[in-house]
């Protein structure tokens, strides 16, 4: 096929690129991008205005290296992922509040609406265990549990956010499984009864 026969086809420009010149375009990427990290913020921090705050922060920092970026949008959505997790783990490193992040907990069912009253605070009483567990993790490990479980991510993808090996995603992902059955054995033996 020559040229001359090309020239009745529309090359669609590449998101990535048309996004660095177009505003609408970045704006749309932007928008596609902005839930789930959020999301993935809030499941660390369990407190809906700093992970407000730390989304806030993720996107202004897209911003101020977005043109320098260079890459497809799977590398930029993992991109995004990892300025998250490094904001993150530096918002828990400088509080000295992680104890009053658990009084902030308010964890609900969105997925799975429970209507009985009874139900409802075990479920509750639950989730506030298994999230006090997860605080006891190291940042690091506290990340790749929540991409892992929360934002159902591959251990490949993980990999690439952390900037590690799938195996060592794999092996600290193990790792971190164990403490947190241990932490909630030890609830439960302290009387405390808890249901995964």
């Amino acid at each position: 096929m020559g040229i001359s026969e090309l020239s009745g086809f529309a090359f669609e420009p590449d998101p990535m690129t048309q996004s660095k010149s177009d505003p609408g375009a970045f704006t749309r990427l932007y928008l596609r991008h902005y839930d789930a990290i959020f999301r993935y913020c809030a499941h660390r921090l369990f407190e809906r205005t700093t992970a407000e705050d730390i989304t806030s922060e993720v996107f202004l920092k897209m911003v101020e290296n977005f043109q320098t970026f260079d890459g497809n949008e799977k590398q930029f959505r993992n991109w995004l992922y990892r300025i998250a997790t490094n904001a993150i783990n530096e918002h828990i490193r400088k509080t000295t509040r992680r104890s009053a992040i658990l009084t902030w907990v308010r964890w609900g069912s969105s997925k799975n609406s429970v209507d009985e009253g009874t139900a409802a605070d075990e479920s509750q009483g639950n989730q506030a265990v298994i999230k006090k567990a997860l605080l006891t993790l190291k940042p690091e490990e506290q990340a790749i549990v929540t991409m892992r479980f929360f934002e159902n991510m591959k251990t490949e993808e993980i990999a690439e956010v952390v900037g590690t090996s799938a195996s060592t995603v794999r092996s600290q992902l193990s790792r971190a499984i164990e403490k947190l059955r241990k932490h909630i054995s030890s609830t439960q033996l302290e009387g405390q009864e808890v249901t995964i």
